[in-house]
Order: C-alpha cells, then sequence, then structure tokens
C-alpha cells in the first residue's frame, strides 16, 4: 500500500518537497494551501516598484500539481490544526490523514507590538495582498506627479527593516524613481526613500563586503539610510523615534522582522519567541518522527548550531532533506542529522545591478552580479512555469 504524504504549505519549501516526493513510485502526495498560488517572494521588490508584473511573481498551484500527471493532488484550504495522535491534518471544511507529514507554512511579517500604530499605518511583502496594496499607492503617487499634482510636495517612503527585502525594496524603488526623472524631470524628484533599522548597520549579521557594496548602491541611488533608529510609535502622518526625531511620510513598508504562520499557534510543540517551531537534529518537531518541519515556520541550525537565516535557499535545502528523510524511513535506512550552509547570497539593488557572494570567497558586484542572480531566479521560474503548462495541458484534456 502506497505511504500517504502531506505536505502543507506551498512556498519555495513545499514546493521544493513536491518535486523530489512525487518521483517516488510508492507514494501518494498531497499538497494543502490556504491560498490559490505559489508566491515568489523573493521577487517582491520588483513587483512593488512596478517593474515586474503579477504573472512574474505568482504560479497556480493546482495547475503546477497537476503537472505531476496525477501523482499530485492540491487542496485549497486552510489547515487549522493537526492531530499528531490521529495523524490527521484538520482543514476548515474536513481532515487529511497522513504517514508523513511535512510542514512548510512559511512566515508573516511580525508587526512589533511594541511599536504603535505599526501594524495599522504599513505595509509588510510576505503576503501578496499587502504587497499588491502598497504597489497601488505607489504607482498613484508616481501618476499623481505625471499629472503635476502636488509638484512641490515632498513624498516620503519609508522602509522599516534593512535586512535583505529591506535593501532591496529601498533600492528598485529609488531606481524606478531615477527612472522616471529621466522622463518627468523634476516632477519627481520630491520623492524621498528612507530606509530604517535599528541596528548600527544595514545587512546585520552579512559580511562586510556586502555590507559596503549595498551602501555604496543605496547612496548612489539617492536612498536616506537612518540606522541606529529605533521607532517608538506611528500614526498616520509621522513616524516617532526615541531619540525625539519624526519623519514626516507617505507610505511604509515594513521588513523588520519575521513570525510563524499561524497554524505554529495552535500546534502544541516546542517553539521560539517568534512560534518558530524547534526541531530536533533531523527537523523533526514534537518527537514525532513521522512529522518534519522547513523553511521559515521553523528554527534551523547548521551543524555548528548556528541559525541559518530565513530564506528561500534555506528552505530548498530542508526540504530536500525532509523529502529524502521519508524516503530512508520508508526504506529503514540511517538518517543522518541535517547540516546545510548558506552558499551564497545574492542582492538586487536596483535595474540591471547586484551585488553577491557566493561560497564565501567569490564576490561580485554590478551588472555581473545581476546576470548571476537573473540566472539563478530564471532557472526556478522556469522549472516552475514547464511544470504548471503541462498542468494545464493536463487539466484541459480532463475538461
Amino acid at each position: 500500500m502506497k505511504k500517504k504524504v502531506v505536505v502543507i504549505g506551498g512556498g519555495y519549501g513545499g514546493l521544493r518537497a513536491i518535486e523530489h516526493l512525487a518521483l517516488q513510485a510508492d507514494m501518494d502526495v498531497t499538497l494543502i494551501d490556504k491560498h490559490p498560488y505559489h508566491y515568489l517572494q523573493t521577487e517582491a521588490y520588483g513587483y512593488i516598484a512596478g517593474r515586474f508584473d503579477l504573472h512574474d511573481v505568482v504560479i497556480d498551484l493546482q495547475d503546477w500539481c497537476s503537472g505531476f500527471k496525477k501523482k499530485v493532488t492540491f487542496i485549497y484550504d486552510h489547515a487549522t490544526d493537526i492531530d499528531f495522535a490521529s495523524q490527521k491534518v484538520k482543514l476548515c471544511s474536513s481532515e487529511v490523514a497522513y504517514d508523513y507529514l511535512i510542514i512548510a507554512t512559511g512566515a508573516k511579517t511580525n508587526f512589533f507590538s511594541f511599536i504603535e500604530g505599526l501594524r495599522e499605518h504599513s505595509f509588510g511583502v510576505k503576503s501578496l495582498h499587502r504587497a499588491h496594496n502598497f504597489r497601488a499607492e505607489f504607482e498613484k503617487i508616481i501618476y499623481k506627479k505625471l499629472q503635476n499634482e502636488d509638484d512641490a510636495q515632498e513624498i516620503n517612503l519609508a522602509i522599516g527593516g534593512a535586512g535583505l527585502s529591506g535593501v532591496e525594496v529601498a533600492a528598485e524603488m529609488a531606481n524606478v524613481v531615477a527612472v522616471y526623472k529621466k522622463t518627468l524631470g523634476n516632477r519627481v524628484a520630491s520623492v524621498k526613500i528612507h530606509l530604517i533599522d535599528a541596528s548600527k548597520t544595514i545587512l546585520p549579521g552579512m559580511s562586510d563586503f556586502l555590507v559596503q557594496s549595498t551602501h555604496k548602491r543605496l547612496k548612489a541611488l539617492g536612498v536616506h539610510i537612518l540606522t541606529d533608529a529605533f521607532i517608538q510609535k506611528m500614526d498616520d502622518s509621522y513616524i516617532y523615534f526615541k531619540n525625539g526625531d519624526t519623519l514626516a511620510y507617505h507610505f511604509m513598508i515594513f521588513t523588520g522582522g519575521i513570525k510563524a504562520s499561524d497554524l505554529n499557534e495552535k500546534v502544541d510543540v516546542q517553539k521560539n519567541r517568534i512560534l518558530q517551531f524547534l526541531p530536533d537534529e533531523r527537523l523533526n518537531i514534537g518527537g514525532y518522527e513521522n512529522v518534519f518541519a522547513v523553511g521559515d515556520c521553523v528554527e534551523i541550525k547548521d551543524a555548528n548550531g548556528r541559525i541559518l537565516p530565513p530564506t528561500a535557499q534555506t528552505a530548498e535545502r530542508s526540504a530536500e532533506y525532509a523529502a529524502a528523510a521519508i524516503r530512508k524511513k520508508i526504506d529503514k535506512q540511517e538518517i543522518n542529522p541535517f547540516d546545510a550552509k548558506v552558499l551564497g547570497v545574492f542582492i538586487a539593488l536596483g535595474g540591471r545591478y547586484a551585488s553577491g557572494e557566493l561560497f564565501g570567497t567569490i564576490k561580485v558586484t554590478g551588472y555581473s552580479a545581476y546576470l548571476l542572480k537573473k540566472a539563478i531566479t530564471y532557472a526556478y521560474y522556469l522549472g516552475l512555469k514547464l511544470r504548471l503548462n503541462t498542468g494545464y495541458k493536463n487539466r484541459t484534456k480532463t475538461l
């Protein structure tokens, strides 16, 4: 009898796990997600700034799953809880039994409660609808400048959090403003981009090379960088800092923190302060050897105990491990502890410019780094698109 393998979450980790599991003839694979699409969060910076369109950042999950020729079932529903004793995932309208389970539900923006007004007055990039809302507002600002409305009014756009997502959004938006200056001239000169972080530097925790090359590029784009800046509260017009300074703003994107998805709150296993699961060395949670957690919903460490950054790369490596571990578990083979490290980091810095580091030794900036990042992203997107097209054709034949 085939083993029932269930994956919750259609993000980077969930899809990578499905790709490996679908190759196994003795497994029935089911993907569950509360959204009907896969959102390429790593491309959010371009979508927000208007350089990418919706079709560049989303993939239909039903058609993608259909591309595996009936080997993968997709359930569009919200996983509300997990009954480990009976080995069932509870959904809003039903439940799904499993022999093996991979939880890959990702994370959402952590709008810190100690910053008054933050959630009410800022946008996140972790969810598509929030990114879409900010894109609309950004385009509205540019449109008003085109119509010569409020020509002299200074417009401050704030990005809270100078980590990877924050600097990419700031750089792309500043680059878009610079491009518009070539056609609209001084009409858009009053649009200012402010990048704010409480740390003493941008990209905290990253290499000196990435910090310095990114800082140089942001300054060249005219981004106003505010580090060591603690936001105390916000209202609909001003950002108030703990040192007494204020910043009048029109919109803010907040990328300063994450916390695990809603499902983590319901599941009664050990978690950290941002509700990420704390797994054992084999990425099992709660002591259940048939339940794995991968990606942003879990705190993942390397062999030396260092916490790995919550990136698409980490999600994919952990998902590959979980899929392989299930195979070994079924075959009664020994499963080695999870061990992975960050192979490289590429940061999109507006237009055809990037900064990157591979294996800790290869360092590139500018157009060459952009081409490398573009190649990596395109390879991932092309793989999804080919599977999607196959699935679309399969579904059309059965309609």
